[in-house]
């Protein structure tokens, strides 16, 4: 285990809440405030156009979660960036803050069923998106790698975390965890705002605006490619 965890934390729920993020080496940070939803509804103006990805046509979620050639699915995970105390914890945990980290962090803290399931779905070799959230300006600003599929998650059977969870036990545990490692920071931060203006575009079937409060989430390969075509578009 890494000197420091890593921790992500959502009420317990079916339905996407507030997002939580990511605590390592001491606490990871958990987004208190709520996102507002994005209407996916066709609005006046026409969509934006912008860079095009490498890749061509869409890919659905299905298709992103169970890759035709064996390769890599891709995912979008949530950590706040700046100072919140829980509990006496500071789930503060930035890109900066997993770069620094000396091993593998434990994405740990995540009580919702729906995020819950997609950390089960990873693989070793995944990639995920770094989104800073509950932030000024929230956005994804770099890359990490699964490197260790999920296993439970131990905080959820220790009564003096935050999100402890007394359903939770190591015979039948409810809540798990992947471990990640650093990749990248991308070139620019890529903010939800601009991410927002391609809803009706190529970035149509991106959960991260359709779930806008979900914290663990898919990434169509389509979107994947288009996103990081955006790094370099400025």
């Amino acid at each position: 285990m890494p000197s420091k965890r890593t921790r992500i934390a959502e009420t317990v729920s079916e339905e996407p809440l507030p997002k939580r993020a990511l605590r390592s080496q001491g606490r990871p940070p958990f987004d208190s405030k709520k996102e507002k939803k994005v209407n996916t509804t066709a609005t006046k103006n026409a969509p934006k156009k912008g860079p095009q990805p490498e890749t061509k046509g869409n890919t659905s979620q299905r298709e992103t979660e169970e890759e035709s050639d064996g390769g890599p699915s891709y995912w979008l995970m949530k950590a706040e960036p700046e100072t919140r105390m829980e509990k006496g914890k500071d789930m503060k945990f930035s890109i900066d803050d997993l770069k620094a980290c000396k091993g593998p962090a434990g994405w740990d803290g995540v009580r919702n069923y729906s995020a819950r399931n997609n950390l089960k779905a990873m693989k070793q070799g995944d990639l995920a998106f770094f989104y800073h959230s509950n932030c000024k300006e929230p956005g994804i600003v770099g890359i990490m790698e699964i490197v260790k599929a999920a296993t439970p998650d131990e905080t959820a059977f220790d009564p003096s975390e935050p999100y402890y969870d007394p359903k939770s036990s190591r015979d039948n545990p409810k809540w798990f965890l992947v471990h990640v490692e650093f990749r990248r920071k991308l070139e620019r931060q890529i903010g939800l705002a601009e991410l927002k203006t391609y809803t009706q575009g190529e970035l149509s079937e991106m959960p991260l605006l359709k779930m806008s409060r979900l914290s663990v989430s898919p990434v169509p390969k389509a979107c994947w490619d288009f996103i990081i075509s955006l790094e370099k578009s400025l």
